[in-house]
């Protein structure tokens, strides 16, 4: 009887069956710690009867049992310190070679911003999508809007990615299209940057969301618009999550819920080829910046590498380490691909031996759209959880950058993308809190004590 569509249904029903198996393990554990507590009791209420009951060795088991306790509190005590030095200790060493700034907010959309990104041509902008159905393009400089684009109809994500060669743009949607649209911007004169004081990366003050503006924030008036696109590529079944150039800028490759990657002509606007075979909706893609390459990520927790120098485009290999959805996979400049997730991980593989991860990343929340750096491969990893921290290659961790009631994001951070040649922000993130942040990294006081 329901009105929904079918495939709208379906992933509803994932959606909460997944929250139900996460409550099922909580309770579950829930109820092993509570066995383990009684048992526990049991056991001391035991030990007090015997303790009652021995009158002559009264003193001698009161002695003994002081003394275990003693050396129980004592090794739990000992513990603690080390752990929390060693926490301590982690924090000064990262605080001491790392200077993080926020330099520019660019606000102006109407909700959350799935995707940022920044041209590879003159004039270099940053250009935003959102969840608003609509994508900006912005002096980084001076943080004004100089373009909005509003040309697709559909709910969901719009995301936006730059030709690398002229003023084009591809974005993809909910509407299930991807459109690209050509450009002309001009920049505004850059005005004094005020003088920021440099915030160590460390600075955690959690405060609570209270400044979160809960009505919705003011568009730039001024700002131009777009209504129309140069060319609409078409033939997906469902929401286009993801688009990339192929080197080359005469293809582009799209990523949709219809479990598919599909490689169009950009001239033609033809399907030139379709790329299948994930169990699941697939989440990301991205290309290789010197090689035919494309990878896929999807919901069924693999990847997929795809060698469009062979004309048969096959499937190269799957990957198999993680055990959540796959949000994004990423070519670095050379052999490698790093991989983040909702399972808390992110992964760093060598494409010429993937049976295994040659790095492993924990962290403490789920991982989306990841970057990293061309020149010195540093990897930021946005957060559900509101944080952004920087790694290397290695799995060391560099950075955490500055979060709390003053600055920073205050809702989920969707994506993250470097640009290390300007000069006034080299990191740029955005998220679910409407805004997109740009960054200054101190790189070299980063590496300095690697």
């Amino acid at each position: 009887d329901s009105k929904l569509p079918l495939s709208l249904r379906s992933n509803l029903l994932d959606l909460f069956s997944q929250i139900e198996r996460e409550f099922e393990n909580l309770y579950i554990e829930n109820l092993e710690l509570r066995r383990e507590i009684e048992t526990l009791n049991d056991r001391l209420a035991a030990e007090g009867q015997t303790f009652e009951g021995a009158d002559l060795a009264k003193g001698a088991l009161k002695t003994k049992a002081s003394h275990s306790t003693s050396q129980l509190s004592q090794k739990l005590k000992t513990t603690y310190k080390a752990s929390t030095s060693k926490i301590v200790s982690s924090f000064k060493a990262t605080t001491s070679r790392a200077v993080c700034q926020l330099v520019k907010e660019y606000v102006g959309h109407r909700d959350g911003i799935w995707d940022l990104s920044v041209t590879r041509t003159q004039p270099v902008v940053l250009g935003t999508a959102s969840a608003d159905h609509s994508a900006m393009l912005w002096s980084i400089e001076t943080g004004k809007c100089l373009l909005k684009y509003m040309g697709h109809q559909g709910s969901g994500r719009v995301r936006n990615l730059f030709y690398p060669f002229i003023s084009a743009s591809s974005t993809a949607s909910g509407d299930q299209t991807a459109h690209i649209w050509r450009y002309m911007v001009q920049l505004p004169t850059p005005q004094p940057v005020a003088d920021i004081s440099q915030t160590p990366c460390e600075d955690d003050v959690d405060f609570s969301d209270k400044d979160e503006a809960d009505g919705e924030a003011e568009g730039p008036n001024d700002c131009p618009s777009i209504r129309v696109a140069t060319t609409t590529l078409r033939s997906h079944q469902g929401v286009v999550i993801a688009a990339d150039w192929l080197v080359g800028g005469k293809q582009v490759v799209t990523a949709s819920w219809d479990r598919a990657a599909n490689l169009y002509d950009v001239e033609t606007s033809e399907l030139v080829h379709s790329l299948t075979g994930h169990d699941q909706e697939l989440t990301h893609c991205c290309t290789h910046p010197t090689q035919r390459l494309v990878v896929t990520s999807s919901r069924d927790t693999t990847f997929r590498l795809w060698d469009f120098r062979d004309p048969s485009i096959h499937s190269v290999n799957v990957f198999q380490g993680h055990t959540d959805t796959v949000t994004s996979a990423v070519f670095t400049v050379g052999d490698n691909v790093v991989s983040g997730s909702d399972d808390r991980t992110v992964k760093v593989w060598d494409l010429k031996n993937m049976r295994s991860p040659i790095a492993t990343i924990r962290t403490d929340s789920a991982v989306n759209r990841i970057s990293v750096s061309v020149n010195q491969k540093i990897i930021a990893l946005p957060h559900d959880n509101r944080q952004v921290r920087l790694f290397d290659m290695s799995g060391v961790r560099l950075a955490r950058l500055p979060r709390s009631n003053r600055q920073g994001h205050r809702r989920m951070v969707c994506c993250s993308t470097w640009c290390e040649d300007n000069t006034t922000c080299n990191l740029f993130t955005c998220g679910f809190d409407r805004q997109a942040i740009g960054w200054n990294i101190n790189i070299p006081a980063l590496l300095q004590e690697k």
